[in-house]
C-alpha cells in the first residue's frame, strides 16, 4: 500500500508494514478520504455496480435465496459467488457445543484494510461477496489465494445466554500467505474475503487458506459480526468488530512451507503478549487450530 500510495513507513504505518490501529483516522490525517478514494482509483471496489445504501441491502438480500448443494459428507458446501451456505453436519451436532454465558469477545480495530465501506472500497455491496469459499476473487478480480487449505468455522452465541444467534452474518477477511491483503495491497484481487449467515446453532464456515504472519502484528482474522445479512452491507452497524489469535506452534508449524514467504521469521520477532492487539488479553480469541481436520475453530460471544 505504501508504494501505491507513495508515502514512506514512518507516515502511514509508524514502523509496521500494516498499521491496525489506525485505520480511517489515520488515513483521513495522512491524506483525506477523497484524495484516498482518488489514489485509490485503481482499485474497482466490487460494489461499484450497486448504487449504494438501500439498494446494496437488497442486492446483498436477495443473493441470500441461492440454493446450497451439499457434498457426500453432508456438509453443504458451495463455491458459487453470491449463494448463502450452512454447515449441516456441524449443526446436526450441535449437542456437542455447550455455550454458556459469559463476557462478550473483546472489540478490535477493523484495520485499514477492511473493504467495508468504512476506508474507501466497499466488497460489501456486492451480493458476491457472500459466499463460503473465499479463496478465489469475484466480480471484476481475479485470482486464486494459494497456502494450507483450512475452514475457518466460528460459532456466534449471545454473551448473556450462551444462546445461539441464527440468521447472524459474519464478514471475515485476512491476509495472504506473504501478508498481503487483497484489494488495497493486491488491487487485481479480493479474495479472501466473505459473508457467511450463522445457522440454527450459530455456525458457519469459511473454506480459506491459513494467515500469513506479516511484520509487527501477530497471525490473526478480522471479522465483523451483524445481526443479520440485510444489515452487513455497509460495514457501519456491527454488533461487534473482533480478530481471532492463531496459536504460535501452529503457526510455525504451517509456516515451514516455503508458500508462506517471511512468515516463520516475522512471527519469530513477534509475541501475544506484545501484540498491538492481543496484549490486552487474548483469552477468549485464540482459535483451535486442528491440522488433520484441517480446521480453525472459535467460538465468538457476542
Amino acid at each position: 500500500m505504501q508504494q501505491q500510495l507513495g508515502l514512506h513507513n514512518s507516515e502511514v504505518c509508524a514502523g509496521d508494514d500494516h498499521d491496525d490501529m489506525g485505520g480511517l483516522i489515520r488515513d483521513h490525517q495522512v491524506m483525506g478520504r477523497r484524495s484516498l478514494l482518488t489514489l485509490l482509483g485503481g482499485l474497482r471496489a466490487a460494489g461499484n455496480k450497486a448504487a449504494c445504501g438501500g439498494d446494496a441491502v437488497v442486492q446483498l438480500a436477495s443473493s441470500a435465496t441461492a440454493a446450497s448443494p451439499t457434498t457426500s459428507s453432508g456438509v453443504s458446501s458451495s463455491t458459487t459467488p453470491g449463494s448463502v451456505t450452512t454447515t449441516s453436519a456441524l449443526a446436526a451436532d450441535s449437542s456437542a457445543i455447550s455455550a454458556s454465558p459469559g463476557a462478550a469477545i473483546p472489540s478490535e480495530t477493523a484495520g485499514p484494510f477492511p473493504a467495508d465501506g468504512t476506508n474507501g472500497p466497499n466488497a460489501l455491496e456486492d451480493g458476491a461477496v457472500i459466499r463460503r469459499d473465499i479463496t478465489t476473487s469475484f466480480g471484476d478480480y481475479s485470482g486464486t489465494a494459494v497456502g494450507t487449505p483450512v475452514s475457518i468455522n466460528l460459532t456466534i452465541v449471545d454473551a448473556a445466554t450462551g444462546s445461539p444467534i441464527e440468521g447472524a452474518a459474519v464478514y471475515l477477511w485476512h491476509c495472504t500467505a506473504e501478508g498481503r491483503y487483497s484489494i488495497y495491497e493486491e488491487s487485481d484481487t479480493n479474495y479472501l474475503r466473505g459473508v457467511q449467515v450463522a445457522d440454527s446453532a450459530g455456525r458457519l464456515t469459511f473454506d480459506s487458506i491459513f494467515p500469513g504472519c506479516y511484520r509487527g502484528r501477530w497471525p490473526h482474522c478480522h471479522f465483523e459480526v451483524f445481526n443479520s445479512l440485510s444489515e452487513a452491507s455497509t460495514g457501519r452497524s456491527a454488533r461487534r468488530v473482533s480478530q481471532l489469535a492463531l496459536g504460535e506452534e501452529d503457526c510455525r508449524a504451517v509456516y515451514a512451507d516455503s508458500v508462506y514467504g517471511n512468515s516463520l521469521s516475522n512471527l519469530g520477532q513477534l509475541s501475544l503478549s506484545g501484540d498491538m492487539v492481543f496484549r490486552d488479553g487474548w483469552a477468549d480469541q485464540l482459535a483451535t487450530y486442528n491440522p488433520s481436520a484441517g480446521s480453525i475453530d472459535l467460538l465468538v460471544r457476542v
